[in-house]
């Protein structure tokens, strides 16, 4: 059995003939065969992975949807209105669009309101942005919108270069924190550099609160979650002809009040081998994990501290009726 983690880059990639592909299973690999292992949350939304968050976001526990949704629909002008400023044209590019639910709000708003901009939605996933380019045109005639298929700071780069307009910039639901600290604290830097003095960035973020709270959000009865993390499991064997037995492998979340990181992991139930397209195979013990994913609670203090980090001014912040969950404004300095 060939060992392809000795196997140079180029070489991993080239197993599969399709780029994307080839970067998808040269970071399977390399996650796979890391001690101790993990994956990457970006390749959770294929087409199934899509529908199952979705339905995550719709399920009881899961507060964060609902806490946004409201900030959006209720205080949807007082957004708007820093958003506009004075009024001079402006590109609102959003990383990680989604189904655009919550920016729907403020879309309509703006277009009702005659503002001048440009609404470019970013996502790693083509279904996500085929729907958007097919379906926001009709629902909000007039809406200029350009959607761009891809990682965000590729993305980003190519938003930046469409237009001299002053750039906002989107990132919602708390997507910050699907990355340890000092990571978003680099995302952060990472935007700004993107950025010149006089942007924006809209950022939502979830608040630390009471731990069962956190934790059911995460470990939902209706097992959404579970079948969540799972189907990249299952994803991994349609793309790269993978068998993995899912039955084998266990959901386990845990949240931490004190540092505020809630996190996901595989847990391997038995001693077992898995291969990948017959061209490695990757051992697991028994109980071993795969870590899958972090979602990280802040304090306003350290959203606030995040910001200054990074070059940016906290001008304003919007809290839900339970202060679960907050949409910052920040500019550019």
């Amino acid at each position: 059995m060939k060992n392809t983690e000795t196997a140079p880059a180029e070489e991993k990639m080239g197993i599969f003939s399709n780029c994307r592909t080839g970067k998808f299973y040269y970071d399977v690999s390399c996650g796979l065969n890391a001690s101790p292992k993990y994956l990457s949350s970006m390749y959770f939304y294929d087409a199934v992975g899509d529908k199952l968050f979705q339905d995550l976001m719709n399920c009881e526990e899961y507060y964060p949807t609902n806490c946004e949704l409201e900030i959006f629909s209720e205080k949807t002008a007082e957004i708007c209105n820093a958003i506009i400023g004075e009024g001079d044209a402006f590109d609102l590019i959003e990383l990680g669009a989604g189904d655009a639910t919550k920016s729907t709000y403020l879309l309509k708003y703006l277009l009702e309101n005659n503002a001048d901009f440009s609404y470019l939605p970013i996502d790693i996933s083509s279904n996500v942005i085929s729907y958007l380019n097919i379906t926001l045109p009709v629902t909000l005639p007039g809406l200029q919108i350009t959607g761009l298929n891809g990682e965000y700071f590729d993305m980003l780069t190519k938003a930046s270069a469409i237009s001299n307009k002053r750039k906002v910039v989107m990132f919602l639901g708390s997507n910050v924190g699907n990355m340890p600290v000092d990571e978003a604290a680099q995302f952060c830097a990472d935007v700004r550099s993107h950025l010149s003095p006089g942007d924006m960035l809209l950022i939502g973020v979830d608040l630390k609160k009471n731990p069962a709270t956190v934790l059911a959000a995460y470990n939902d009865k209706e097992g959404i979650t579970r079948r969540f993390n799972l189907n990249l499991l299952e994803r991994i064997n349609r793309e790269l002809n993978a068998d993995f037995n899912i039955d084998k492998f266990e959901h386990y979340p845990t949240y931490d009040p004190e540092t505020g990181a809630c996190k996901s992991y595989l847990v391997s139930l038995i001693e077992q081998d898995v291969n990948i397209n017959g061209m490695e195979t990757i051992h697991f013990e028994k109980d071993e994990y795969i870590f899958m994913e972090i979602s990280q609670k802040f304090t306003v203090q350290q959203i606030n501290d995040m910001a200054t980090k990074a070059s940016f001014k906290p001008v304003d912040h919007f809290f839900d009726s339970k202060h679960w969950f907050t949409d910052a404004i920040w500019v550019a300095e």
